[in-house]
């Protein structure tokens, strides 16, 4: 998935993803350890995703570009 600023926080991610449908779908997912990045349990809502990150959730995965 191509960004174009700098970075994209974790929770807006999986809302523009479509991987869930609203902002608090999205922060109870992460909330219980749900979602990877680059391979590790992200806890942090906000957490900024930068340019070749990797995120996963619910056997979907995709890398920021």
């Amino acid at each position: 998935m191509k960004i174009h600023t700098p970075y994209i926080q974790l929770n807006a991610l999986l809302k523009l993803l479509g991987w869930v449908e609203t902002g608090a779908d999205a922060n109870n997912a992460i909330d219980s350890g749900m979602v990877m990045v680059n391979g590790q349990k992200e806890l942090r809502r906000r957490n900024k995703i930068y340019p070749g990150m990797v995120v996963a959730f619910e056997n979907k995965q995709v890398t920021i570009e």
